[in-house]
């Protein structure tokens, strides 16, 4: 899993260098839809903006974007 430090707050500054050494590098990303609904893709992240992160399906090559809170929220989760 993603190793962000552990604090008692997260921001979208701890969210982003953490993501950082990640960048153009191939991960697996669950994303929770609710209801037991999950999404599992294997993407590479290719752009870190100030609000929100691209990845790349590898399979499809679409783009996708997430936003950093969805990470603080768990509403996806990135592992290695």
């Amino acid at each position: 899993m993603l190793v962000i430090p552990v604090k008692d707050y997260y921001n979208v500054k701890t969210i982003k260098n953490a993501l950082k050494p990640h960048l153009n590098k191939t991960v697996k990303i669950k994303y929770n839809l609710g209801r037991n609904k999950v999404e599992t893709y294997k993407a590479k992240i290719i752009k870190l903006y100030n609000c929100v992160f691209l990845i790349e399906l590898i399979d499809s090559k679409t783009v996708k974007s997430f936003s950093y809170a969805d990470i603080i929220t768990k509403t996806i989760k990135i592992y290695e």
